[in-house]
């Protein structure tokens, strides 16, 4: 009886997973194996990003067993020799959401399917691909590619799920790296940032950033940090100083003349500058001159900001710093004990004793 009656439960349970098999499609459910995953990095404002499904090793032979070395026909789909999915499950994708170049080579912002050919031999070749919407590479077709590119596979560490991650960033690129089982496919992506911030800028000071000083002496101080689009800038400071003449924006101006060779001009203009600033404004000058290595031209706007502020110890703490810098230290000592008389706030009195320790004097 107990026989029966399990028997009849097993046929009731499969009834039911068939039914509900039937009722439950379109609900998310986690997907295993081969978890899926997204992997992005902000490259200047610009992003690039990867979307798979991670298959693991699981102790079987990866490469040219579970991923065929070469061009291989599918068993399904269009019949033809296809390349590897680069995942699992749907193709991998990978988007730009700006114009970039993906080793060496150019690629319009957009979303691609993302594949590779691995050979024996550790070369292997790139492929992006119009098609985004299909079932791993069982449908994929040539006349779809966009992009290949020749790679060469790196012996890495173990990696057990297979994993796209991003390395070697700087201000414009980042090298993607599709790791898995012991090998590594780097592959470099370039994006010119300057060009796409410089753009985006001249867009935004369109909208709402276009209607206060602000947005323009933060474009301008862009270019002049990174040595671009010198034009543009003086344009976008002579708008904003004709809304706020100050400090800030007479000196981003100051700089812009000095980079284009007009030095004479761009010396006259800081010392404009220089007259209306603020005991902040000297003081963080000073330390910029010094961080710069100009040790003379950072103890004169320091001098400067101790005749004006003559009360602040702070100002003659600064003025201390920048004599100790430049090895005076027969006006350092005296300037940093003068800012000890002063009472001063906590912070300025622990980097005072700091230095005058240093000079034997604590």
């Amino acid at each position: 009886m107990l026989f029966f009656q399990s028997r009849r439960n097993l046929i009731v349970i499969a009834l039911l997973g068939s039914v509900l098999g039937s009722m439950g499609q379109g609900l998310t459910l986690p997907r295993t194996p081969s978890p899926g995953a997204t992997v992005s990095q902000r490259i200047g404002i610009s992003d690039v990003t990867v979307t798979y499904s991670r298959p693991a090793v699981k102790n079987r032979e990866v490469w040219g067993a579970l991923v065929p070395y070469g061009w291989n026909v599918q068993g399904f789909g269009s019949g033809t020799s296809a390349p590897w999915r680069a995942g699992a499950n749907e193709n991998t994708l990978i988007s730009f959401s700006h114009n970039a170049l993906l080793a060496g080579k150019k690629v319009p912002a957009g979303t691609y399917g993302l594949f590779y050919v691995v050979n024996k031999d550790n070369s292997a070749e790139l492929i992006l691909s119009r098609d985004t919407k299909s079932w791993g590479s069982f449908f994929y077709a040539e006349k779809n590619d966009v992009l290949r590119a020749n790679l060469q596979a790196e012996t890495g560490a173990f990696t057990e799920l297979l994993t796209y991650e991003f390395s070697g960033l700087t201000k414009n690129s980042a090298d993607l790296v599709l790791r898995w089982e012991k090998k590594a496919f780097p592959v470099k992506v370039e994006f010119d940032v300057d060009e796409i911030v410089v753009a985006n800028m001249t867009e935004e000071l369109k909208g709402p950033a276009g209607f206060n000083w602000q947005g323009f002496a933060t474009a301008a101080n862009y270019a002049v940090q990174n040595k671009t689009h010198y034009n543009d800038a003086l344009t976008w400071i002579d708008r904003a100083i004709a809304q706020n003449k100050s400090f800030g924006t007479l000196s981003i101006k100051a700089a812009l003349l000095r980079e284009t060779g007009k030095a004479a001009e761009g010396a006259a203009l800081m010392k404009d500058a220089v007259a209306g600033a603020t005991e902040n404004e000297l003081n963080a000058y000073g330390y910029q001159l010094l961080a710069a290595g100009d040790l003379a031209g950072a103890v004169e706007m320091l001098q400067i900001n101790t005749k004006r502020f003559p009360n602040s110890a702070n100002a003659w703490d600064s003025l201390g710093e920048a004599y100790f810098t430049k090895g005076d230290k027969k006006n350092a000592l005296t300037t940093f004990k003068k800012s000890l008389e002063m009472n001063p706030p906590t912070n300025v009195k622990a980097n005072t004793e700091k230095y005058l320790k240093q000079l034997g004097e604590l």
